[in-house]
């Protein structure tokens, strides 16, 4: 059996809504996607109706009904009751003509299989043995039943839907027909693969599309004059109007999922006794199905168009039974496993939850209860991180280590530079026991605000700024950064006493060392005037001796005697 409802990945955004919306919480989230667990769920639809991003879509059969009128059968459609709500037309003869355009053979509503199936469970009721019976019409509240209520499966009426009764009709009186069913459920498709009778089903949102591709309008109308009590079906309580109702038995109509599961817990403790309980997934029965939303404009008018087909006169069809209308339903189970409590436990505490009151049970993950979100982790349909408070904390002790453990001063303000947050090195910097006590401080009380006002006006662009606070004795490099979409002006401070201190004595050395350079060379160019002189005065005693001693030499290099 294919999928029936199919996610379309590269739109689930994760918000969880399907998973709080879904009252079986038959969805598994994995790999950020939520997926559907086939063998939980009992396509109610209503994950596919509330999804905010459309990221679920239905099983289309379109081509499937199509093979079967190109096969050359001759393919009759069984029409659901709420077609009169969901198209505005006059009645099955203002939609007949588009049908037969589209190829099939012939149209009749599904409401006529209804009236054998209302037929039967008045049959039960009146042999006396049945103390309870639930009706078996909605293959939704059939798989509720059937995986998670088994004491409640013995009530549960083995009784063809009017789907099956109709279809079973039409190839008693048509031979060798095929029969597609169209209405608002998605879990008829599943019905119809389990039982058979059936060959295709498709949605409304399916004929509607076909339509288009034709290039077929429906006319609108109001519902024309003829009745019949059995199309009551498709609306809260349907079943039970039009049945003929034993004084003995009490008749009691629940529909909406949730409802459901209350009422059938209560069965189940064997709460109730001599009733028929009219049992529908869908709030408001089938006008309020999930492919009933696009284009019906309120469950009000919707019901008023069933009504008035309907009629007030109590006349109904006249359609028998034809062959068996019993159908085996039993117990599948969920293969769901509750675990263990220190599985439990275990998932709790690494949630951080290790007393009742640590379980906030805020429901973001789309459970009700912290203890539920655990059950499901244990079971594979749920991961650690979809629990918002603990990613929270996570997060929080995450950058809180990083800010506390951070050597610079982090200084974060609003608009009207009123400190929001600090960490433990601004306290520090400052002389404060911890960084709560400079919340809710003005900057002005232990900076200037000059330089944030520039920068939230964008004058601000350059680097570092180096402050001395005369107050704490400390030098600084300050860097601003602002954020407008969150109107935040962060302040990181670095603290650069100790390396301005360094910078001052090793100016200072510099300047010692270029005195004594200077006096060095002073005294070099003393000393070096002084060796000049000196060899100055020997210079000329050296002519003078030289000098005379040329003259005692004659010319031509003779000496004279």
């Amino acid at each position: 059996m294919s999928e029936l409802l199919l996610l379309k990945k590269e739109d689930c955004k994760s918000c969880y809504k399907c998973i709080r919306e879904c009252a079986l919480k038959s969805i598994r989230f994995s790999e950020n996607r939520a997926q559907i667990v086939e063998r939980e769920c009992v396509y109610c639809g209503h994950c596919y109706v509330t999804c905010p991003q459309s990221a679920k879509e239905i099983r289309r059969d379109t081509d499937k009904a199509k093979a079967l009128i190109a096969s050359g059968r001759p393919v009759i459609v069984s029409l659901a009751p709420s077609f009169i709500a969901d198209f505005g037309v006059g009645g099955l003869d203002g939609i007949r003509p588009a049908l037969l355009q589209l190829g099939f053979a012939d149209v009749e509503e599904t409401a006529r299989g209804a009236k054998i199936v209302k037929t039967e469970y008045e049959r039960m009721i009146a042999s006396g043995e049945h103390k309870l019976i639930i009706s078996s019409c909605c293959h939704s509240v059939n798989l509720l039943i059937q995986k998670r209520y088994p004491q409640a499966l013995p009530y549960l009426a083995k009784v063809d839907s009017p789907m099956l009764a109709h279809a079973r009709s039409i190839k008693e009186r048509v031979p060798g027909s095929a029969v597609v069913f169209i209405g608002p459920c998605i879990s008829k498709k599943d019905e119809a693969e389990r039982y058979g009778q059936v060959d295709c089903v498709l949605t409304f949102d399916e004929l509607i599309d076909w339509m288009a591709e034709e290039g077929i309008e429906l006319p609108a109308g109001e519902p024309d004059g003829t009745e019949a009590r059995s199309r009551f079906f498709p609306t809260a309580g349907g079943i039970i109007r039009s049945m003929d109702l034993d004084d003995g038995f009490s008749y009691i109509p629940i529909d909406g999922l949730r409802r459901c599961m209350d009422a059938l817990e209560e069965i189940e403790r064997g709460g109730m006794q001599n009733c028929f309980v009219e049992m529908s997934a869908c709030e408001g029965s089938c006008i309020g199905g999930p492919v009933m939303h696009r284009y019906h404009s309120s469950p009000i008018t919707c019901k008023t168009r069933v009504e008035r087909y309907s009629g007030k006169s109590g006349r109904d069809f006249d359609d028998q039974p034809a062959g068996s209308l019993h159908k085996p339903i039993q117990y599948i189970g969920s293969g769901a496993v509750k675990p263990g409590e220190a599985a439990i436990q275990e998932v709790l505490h690494k949630l951080g939850k290790y007393r009742p009151e640590d379980e906030l049970n805020c429901g973001t993950c789309g459970y009700s209860t912290c203890r539920e979100k655990a059950i499901a982790v244990c079971q594979g349909k749920a991961d650690l991180s979809m629990c918002l408070p603990f990613l929270k904390a996570r997060a929080e002790s995450f950058s809180g280590a990083i800010l506390d453990n951070t050597p610079n001063a982090i200084i974060a303000m609003d608009a009207k530079l009123i400190i929001q947050q600090a960490n433990e090195a601004a306290s520090r910097l400052f002389g404060m026991e911890n960084p709560r006590e400079m919340v809710g401080m003005p900057i002005d009380a232990i900076l200037g605000s000059v330089e944030y006002l520039q920068a939230m006006d964008g004058e601000r662009t350059d680097g570092p700024i180096r402050h001395y606070l005369p107050e704490i004795g400390k030098f600084v490099e300050e860097t601003i950064a602002f954020d407008p979409e969150y109107n935040l002006v962060i302040s990181i401070i670095k603290d650069i006493t100790e390396e301005t201190r360094r910078e001052q004595e090793l100016d200072k050395e510099r300047r010692r060392t270029a005195e004594l350079a200077d006096r060095v060379i002073e005294k070099q160019m003393r000393v070096a005037q002084e060796i000049a002189s000196l060899l100055g005065e020997t210079t000329a005693e050296t002519k003078i001796a030289l000098t005379r001693l040329k003259d005692t030499i004659e010319p031509g290099g003779e000496v004279k005697r």
